[in-house]
């Protein structure tokens, strides 16, 4: 088994983890992307997804978690983490070669899914699976099971000066 992170506080986590899915869809592998925080159908990533043959796309999250979520939407963003979870359970003996998760270190270290959970998961993967896991603050045990790990580092964003989101470049 293969796991490679990309974590970290810059932006392109998922657009790195999408550049593993062209390269391994042109090799003919089949791809399973999930994102379990994102919740935007018509994004420009998801619609490209689904054209590439060999790779199936599951947006299964509720939208970004913010720290003032009352009990209840926060109870469901918990609810839309652990169906993903159930769903990775169900296609990893699929025969996909490589599974993306995206965001799931965020969702882990915002308490929608116990890290225990995640380890389990790759535990039971077929041995020749390739996993990615995006997001930001990777806890260090699934760092120290990865063998390929990437921190982006924010070193300037036009969003943060008021660049509104660009089609191509954030959406």
């Amino acid at each position: 088994m293969r796991v490679v992170i990309i974590t970290g506080e810059g932006r392109g986590k998922t657009t790195s983890a999408l550049g593993l899915v062209l390269r391994a869809a042109g090799h003919g592998m089949r791809v399973c992307v999930v994102q379990f925080i994102k919740r935007d159908q018509m994004t420009g990533e998801a619609v490209a997804l689904r054209m590439l043959p060999g790779v199936e796309l599951h947006i299964c999250g509720n939208g970004f978690v913010f720290a003032d979520e009352n009990q209840e939407r926060f109870g469901h963003h918990v609810r839309c983490a652990q169906a993903a979870i159930e769903l990775l359970k169900e296609r990893l003996q699929a025969g996909f070669g490589m599974f993306v998760l995206d965001e799931i270190c965020g969702a882990i270290s915002l308490g929608l899914l116990e890290l225990s959970t995640v380890l389990e998961l790759l535990d039971s993967a077929p041995e020749q699976t390739i996993f990615v896991l995006t997001g930001r603050d990777a806890p260090s045990e699934l760092i120290e099971r990865a063998d390929t790990v990437s921190r982006i580092a924010s070193v300037k964003h036009g969003c943060s000066i008021g660049i509104k989101a660009q089609k191509g470049v954030e959406l």
